[in-house]
Formats: structure tokens, C-alpha cells, sequence
């Protein structure tokens, strides 16, 4: 495993079926969720950045929070606390609300909010460039809707939303799945979610860590969802 360049100031890395990013500003470097496997996610910036590192969660399931302990502050929506379990007690959270800009140098991000796959889930849209990270909500893989705090409604309501930003949007970077997709993919998604919704969807059958889901192929994504 190693980072990937994708342009001069962006890198991702691939962590075994989950990625995170890195952005460089000229005052810091933010990393856009710590990983899962691995527990260095601050000490492998330093092979690319000698900017001092920041994290910022899109959200906290465990596949993205893998080095969180590395950090003494973590910026997260704070709806999203009721998902996070921190070890680090002295840890600091630091709330980014929806609309929010963290400026991490001649670099704006405009943090937008996209509950439905978790309460707190928060896309980052880069200003400048048109970059968009999702985390989980936008992608052609698997998107878990299954469990406690999910909920396909909001979801819906979060990818109509996320329309209004459409002309801003040049590419979607998500932590699962193809990376980039176009944003062409959000109407596909709301189409599809809203026929599973309707109960237009025919689901498959499937275990996921041990619980008993139903997979809804929507052709943009599938929707892991509830029996």
C-alpha cells in the first residue's frame, strides 16, 4: 500500500476496500478520514507532506477512523458523535456544521451534510477545483444502509440537496468503489433509492458481517439495506 498521487496537492490511499485522502493547503494538510487497517495514517503523510497534518472525518464507522488515535483534535459534524466511540478521551472534536468552510490555506472546502447512510456525514467540495470527497453517500459500490442510524429517506433528501451543488461539481472522489465517478451519478442514485423506496426494487438476499441484508441493485450502486 502507498499513497497515490492525483494531482500536485491530492493523494488517496487505498486500505483494503476503503480509501482516504489527503489535501494540501499552504498553511496545513488535511486528511480526510484516518483508514481501517491501519493505525499510522498521521505518520504516512509525512512520506509525501512536511505540512503539519489535520484530520477531518466524513464520517466515523470504523473503516474510517482506523487512526484517529494518532490525533489530539478531530473535526467531524457533530451529529455524527452519536456514532463515534473515541478511545483518546483528551481527544478534541472540533464541530463543522453544514456550509462550513475550513480553509486549510488558499484551499476552500465547503463542508455540505449528507445524513442518511450516518446522522453526521459530510462531503467536503473543494471551491477551487471542483473536487468533491463524499465519504460513503456517493459511490458505484456497496453503500451500507442497514443497521442502526440509517435511514434511506434522508438519504434521498440529502442526494436532492447535493443536486443544488451539481454545475460545481467537476469530479466525485468517494471512499469506497470507482474513484473518480462523474456527477452524473447523484440523479442515478436518487432515481434508484427512490424506486427501492417504492418497493420497485427487487432485493437479493445477503450476510455482512454476520447480519442478514438485503441487496438492492439500483445499476449506479447497490443499496444494502434491512430484511
Amino acid at each position: 500500500m502507498e499513497w497515490i498521487k492525483i494531482n500536485d496537492t491530492t493523494y488517496r490511499y487505498e486500505d483494503k476496500g476503503v480509501r482516504f485522502f489527503l489535501l494540501f493547503g499552504s498553511d496545513y494538510a488535511l486528511l480526510l478520514d484516518s483508514g481501517m487497517q491501519i493505525k499510522n495514517a498521521k505518520e504516512l503523510a509525512a512520506q509525501v507532506t512536511t505540512l503539519p497534518v489535520k484530520l477531518f472525518n466524513t464520517h466515523t464507522d470504523p473503516d474510517h477512523i482506523g487512526s484517529n488515535e494518532e490525533f489530539d483534535e478531530v473535526m467531524m459534524n457533530p451529529a455524527e458523535l452519536v456514532n463515534y466511540r473515541k478511545s483518546h478521551t483528551s481527544q478534541s472534536i472540533i464541530p463543522v456544521y453544514d456550509g462550513d468552510i475550513i480553509d486549510i490555506g488558499g484551499r476552500s472546502l465547503k463542508a455540505i451534510h449528507l445524513p442518511g447512510h450516518t446522522p453526521g456525514s459530510t462531503a467536503l467540495l473543494d471551491m477551487n477545483s471542483g473536487m468533491l470527497f463524499s465519504g460513503d453517500p456517493v459511490q458505484d459500490g456497496k453503500i451500507f444502509m442497514f443497521g442502526p442510524m440509517r435511514e434511506l429517506s434522508a438519504y434521498i433528501l440529502s442526494l436532492k440537496r447535493l443536486m443544488t451543488f451539481y454545475n460545481e461539481i467537476t469530479e466525485i472522489y468517494p471512499c469506497h468503489g470507482t474513484c473518480p465517478v462523474s456527477n452524473g451519478i447523484i440523479p442515478k442514485l436518487i432515481e434508484g433509492a427512490e424506486r427501492v423506496e417504492r418497493g420497485e426494487v427487487t432485493p437479493e438476499p445477503c450476510e455482512m458481517f454476520g447480519h442478514k441484508v438485503a441487496a438492492f441493485d439500483i445499476g449506479a450502486a447497490v443499496l444494502l439495506c434491512d430484511e
